[in-house]
């Protein structure tokens, strides 16, 4: 078969680029091309995403595919979840989209509880209750009486409202609506009663497209001013993290996956939502994956507390390589000082640090003084945290787990991929780092007809990137530990 290209644009809440991925006999390469900011617009008291502005570093991308000389077959875009564009009945875009940080949401959920309970919004969506849920943001644009709520004819999620700026089609895709809270899993539907209940007109919500389809070319004028020709926009799988985790390089579903970075998502791919009252106690959520599946799983504090933690200690002059932070953990006491990560005092403290060393004094414990026994106290509680919530998802999953995959920029750390091998008792295999971008090409091929189904998709990921393998090790020291762990984390 012929070598095709593809064009990524992956976007997050702080940046975003775009990758040229080639298929080569069955072996994918990248590229990066361009790379740009995204920030939050404040406009008085309200946050916005600067919709235009990404347009604009969009052309400046294909303005580059065309440097380098190469035909692409389509374009893919994936973006965070939740937020979404307002469309006018003549197709406007109506002011700038809100952005999830906005504090219009904030209370929105109990609130909206008042009308329609906390279980059944839970039973109808399984999605786990966050204040800056789509389905809490038309609430409280309605609630406000918001003049672009009253104009809109359609809403489009932001990847969707991306294409339709490319293309001029619009098109609400699976993967990144099932992140509004509004869309029922079992059926993958809207839930219409969801919206009537927040008098919004459920008319907003458009046809759902799965991962796959051909939303349309780009437009007569951006093929002309780009000099590409009318090439296809293809909905990938939308949201991020489906897209990373469609680019799992497993061999078999018999895996339970861990995207890591700032923010940890742990979970498992199954055919049908898993909704009941154990989910709904531990917050579980069901959201949408390529070729019907979902994803379920669970979100866990990160690599956030180390960030926060270097971002103190940089004010004080002192910068840390990442190998140094490896060899700091590795030097410090073993089990010193433990804590659960997903813990309230963590969420925004002013110090991480004081608020490690409060949370470890109050539960009785050595609190870390050095900077290697904060690094160390970080990555062995990670590790002992990711034991917990994989041990909800071995009792929940229809399906022996035998391995972990690590995916994301978490992959490249081998010393929480080891410490985490050596907890959970089982392989952890690590990589690739790139994984969002990798999946919405490998989309994308699956669209053009280069790949059949996702186990060849994932074929061709494992052949095409170097993926390293971590056992277990002294398994009875962690489990020792782990015993500890959860006296002190009342687990």
């Amino acid at each position: 078969m012929k070598n095709k290209s593809f064009l990524a644009f992956d976007l997050g809440a702080t940046s975003g680029r775009s990758i040229l991925g080639t298929l080569d006999n069955g072996r994918l390469q990248m590229k990066e091309l361009t790379r740009f900011p995204n920030q939050m617009l404040q406009i008085g008291d309200h946050f916005h995403w600067n919709i235009y502005s990404l347009f604009e570093h969009f052309k400046s991308a294909l303005a580059e595919v065309k440097k380098e000389g190469v035909e692409i077959s389509s374009i893919g875009i994936d973006t965070w979840g939740v937020d979404f564009a307002l469309i006018a009945k003549d197709g406007t875009i109506l002011g700038a989209p809100y952005a999830y940080r906005d504090p219009q949401t904030n209370g929105m959920p109990e609130k909206y509880f008042e009308i329609v309970s906390r279980e059944k919004v839970y039973g109808l969506t399984g999605i786990q209750v966050m204040n800056f849920n789509s389905l809490y943001q038309l609430f409280a644009l309605k609630q406000a009486d918001s003049s672009l709520l009253e104009a809109a004819s359609e809403m489009l999620f932001m990847p969707d409202a991306l294409a339709y700026l490319l293309t001029g089609n619009k098109v609400v895709e699976y993967t990144i609506a099932s992140t509004s809270q509004i869309l029922n899993p079992r059926t993958k539907q809207f839930e219409n009663q969801l919206l009537e209940a927040a008098e919004v007109s459920p008319s907003i919500l458009g046809e759902i497209v799965m991962p796959g389809h051909r939303i349309g070319t780009l437009t007569d004028a951006l093929a002309d001013e780009c000099e590409l020709g009318k090439v296809p926009v293809v909905a990938v799988a939308g949201h991020d993290t489906a897209s990373a985790v469609a680019a799992v390089p497993a061999e078999n579903e018999r895996f339970a996956y861990l995207s890591s970075g700032t923010w940890s998502l742990m979970g498992i791919e199954v055919k049908d939502a898993i909704i009941n009252d154990e989910t709904y106690a531990l917050n579980f959520t069901n959201e949408g994956g390529i070729e019907g599946t979902t994803r379920f799983l669970k979100n866990i504090t990160g690599m956030w507390l180390l960030e926060q933690c270097l971002k103190e200690w940089k004010k004080e002059g002192i910068t840390y390589a990442y190998e140094k932070l490896v060899h700091m953990a590795e030097s410090a006491p073993a089990f010193q000082s433990l804590i659960d990560s997903d813990h309230p005092s963590f969420a925004n403290p002013v110090s991480m640090t004081k608020a490690i060393v409060d949370y470890c004094t109050s539960s009785g414990q050595t609190a870390p003084s050095t900077h290697a026994e904060f690094v160390r106290c970080i990555f062995e509680s990670l590790s002992l945290r990711y034991k917990y919530v994989l041990g909800k998802f071995i009792n929940l999953a229809p399906f022996a787990i035998e391995k972990l995959h690590v995916i994301g920029g978490g992959s490249k750390n081998p010393l929480l991929n080891q410490w985490t091998a050596n907890a959970i008792g089982i392989p952890v295999l690590a990589g690739p780092s790139e994984a969002t971008s990798i999946g919405n090409i490998m989309i994308q091929a699956r669209a053009a007809g280069c790949v059949d189904s996702l186990s060849e998709m994932r074929k061709i990921i494992r052949e095409s990137i170097q993926i390293e393998e971590f056992l277990p090790e002294n398994t009875s020291e962690w489990e020792e530990a782990y015993l500890e762990f959860l006296k002190i984390t009342g687990e």
